[in-house]
């Protein structure tokens, strides 16, 4: 394939290949395309579009995930559901991962693969001209395996039911990454924002040791604002935090200016 139609390549699951830690930033305010050049000088390694718990278009997400391939990061997109009118689609805009929501079987995430992998490894559609390749044309069997190789499956964690499955999950070939959503979790197990509580400590190390078997990486979401439990999460194993949202960050920054003002102007 001539080098100018080669796939911009997936910055962050190229960096968990290696072991090392991946950020990202969740997105779920900003519909423009600066974000993805924030979060690049901020220097995240993906952004995480969160299409579930918002009113993001598939287009405003779509040209989000365009900006980010030029920015040399990687666009994250969670699905409102794992159907097919989300799941090709979003990749068919410049997705380079799908992180799935509420899984609790094998065989949920094996649909999941099943959408967003081309053939051998899936039924993915091939859509034509694609802005992964900045829309010229590519000889289909190099486009699909270039977009297979590219493209993340990510299972969310986020149940008792979906911890207990969690081996069976991991298992699943072209799953790359299980995901705990540490609210939710602790919401389905009776203790709803109890972080700290000896069995989230005991889920993230059944799900770390399932990733081990199957070779997957362990990902933390939910304790952005808990950064003391995410690192002591990673030195047990997880290398994928979801470390923030742009609204909790401009929140944040803003007020502290104020309260900064209301002691007398001092930023």
């Amino acid at each position: 394939m001539n080098q100018a139609l080669k796939l911009p390549g997936n910055p962050l699951k190229e960096k968990l290949a290696r072991g090392e830690v991946g950020i990202a930033m969740i997105v779920r305010l900003v519909r423009g395309i600066e974000i993805a050049a924030i979060a690049r000088t901020a220097g995240y390694d993906a952004v995480y579009i969160d299409m579930e718990h918002n009113t993001f278009s598939l287009d405003a997400a779509s040209q989000i995930c365009m900006a980010c391939l030029h920015a040399g990061i990687t666009p994250l997109v969670r699905v409102p559901n794992t159907g097919p009118e989300w799941v090709s689609r979003v990749l068919d805009g410049g997705g380079l991962g799908i992180i799935a929501p509420h899984i609790e079987t094998a065989e949920e995430i094996r649909h999941v693969v099943k959408l967003a992998k081309h053939a051998p490894f899936g039924e993915r559609s091939i859509g034509g001209p694609s802005p992964l390749f900045h829309f010229q044309g590519v000889p289909a069997p190099q486009a699909m395996a270039a977009a297979n190789a590219a493209t993340m499956v990510v299972a969310m964690i986020e149940s008792g039911t979906a911890v207990n499955a969690a081996d069976a999950i991991a298992a699943v070939d072209g799953v790359d990454m299980l995901l705990v959503g540490t609210n939710d979790l602790c919401a389905s197990l009776g203790f709803p924002g109890e972080h700290d509580h000896p069995q989230v400590r005991e889920a993230y190390r059944h799900c770390i040791a399932a990733c081990r078997r199957h070779g997957r990486t362990l990902g933390i979401g939910g304790l952005g604002t808990r950064p003391a439990l995410a690192r002591e999460l990673v030195e047990m194993g997880a290398r994928y935090v979801s470390v923030g949202n742009d609204l909790g960050f401009l929140l944040s920054a803003a007020s502290a200016q104020a309260k900064a003002w209301e002691r007398g102007g001092k930023s």
